[in-house]
């Protein structure tokens, strides 16, 4: 899918048009090869610089070529394996095709683009203005990665409430989950700084004066999203240790109960036996003997469940 956007300097709004001119703002998303051919004919681009972006193990980096710029940075998203919601990264590219074109280009559609299409009123989008718009979007991909943070840190806590009772792989699988996006943000949001640090130098793009300060905001974001993976990755191992220790406690629980219930089916069992043993027992031959036998099984068991309970093991 492509879709043309320029601000209409009358209204200060995105507006969508049709035909591509200078000064607009291309976003592609999900491309085909044909669509990727049109653009790269139309603007005079090289297809790789299109396609890059397109491969998910694609890293965060710059590439130049001529007077192209490709800055390819990794954007979180949120992904469903069944219903279990999880958070991965997906690579998002910025092409700023000499001065008169801005490409954003990705394999599917990114919340944090359309989070700045809709963003008017925190700031400005202008489309002829592509450093500013670099760093706009950098900045909502820095805070993205605090605000899927947090979306993690509820999910941990919910997670803690039900710990106790944990038993099953499901609770352990769902913990590898929250690691390995652990993992991904971590080497993502570094990479991104790499790439942010290298911008902030002023070789790769142009950097004016009343931009600097979005810059800055965003390598700040992008610092704290940084020490946020670093300090819930130490919780999160914490959590997989204690879920460990947990769950082995309560299997010792389940075994030490089933363990007492057995003992105490037992004791009946061979009161009962020996009652039926080919061996002369008072009143055993009688027809009270066999209420005798009941009481007596009835009370060892009785006192056999109060000792075990005594003991904490019911």
């Amino acid at each position: 899918m492509i879709e043309v956007l320029k601000t209409n300097i009358a209204t200060g709004k995105l507006e969508i048009v049709e035909g591509i001119t200078k000064g607009v703002w291309i976003n592609i998303v999900e491309p085909t090869s044909e669509e990727i051919q049109y653009i790269s004919h139309k603007l005079n681009v090289e297809e790789n610089l299109l396609r890059y972006p397109l491969d998910i193990a694609e890293k965060a980096h710059i590439d130049t070529d001529d007077d192209n710029v490709l800055i390819t940075v990794d954007v979180p998203i949120t992904e469903f394996k069944g219903e279990r919601k999880v958070y991965s990264t997906i690579p998002l590219g910025m092409l700023l095709i000499r001065d008169d074109y801005f490409v954003t280009i990705s394999q599917s559609r990114i919340d944090v683009v359309n989070e700045v299409l809709n963003s008017i009123k925190i700031f400005d989008i202008f489309t002829d203005k592509k450093s500013r718009l670099v760093f706009q979007i950098l900045y909502k991909i820095a805070s993205d990665y605090i605000r899927y943070i947090g979306y993690i840190s509820k999910d941990i806590d919910s997670f803690e409430k039900n710990m106790h009772k944990a038993m099953k792989n499901d609770e352990l699988l769902y913990l590898l989950d929250f690691e390995k996006t652990m993992i991904y943000f971590n080497a993502s949001i570094k990479a991104n700084q790499t790439v942010l640090r290298k911008i902030n130098r002023g070789k790769i793009i142009k950097l004016y004066d009343e931009d600097e300060d979005i810059l800055d905001d965003t390598i700040i974001e992008n610092t704290q999203a940084i020490e946020m993976v670093q300090t819930y990755s130490e919780i999160l191992n914490g959590i997989i240790d204690i879920f460990g220790t947990i769950v082995s406690n309560n299997l010792n629980t389940v075994m030490k109960f089933l363990t007492s219930v057995t003992i105490i089916i037992a004791v009946p069992t061979m009161i009962s036996s020996f009652g039926g043993m080919n061996v002369e027992f008072p009143f055993f031959s009688t027809r009270i003997g066999f209420y005798i036998i009941l009481i007596i099984a009835v009370i060892c068991t009785i006192l056999a469940t109060l000792w075990f309970k005594k003991k904490d093991m019911l």
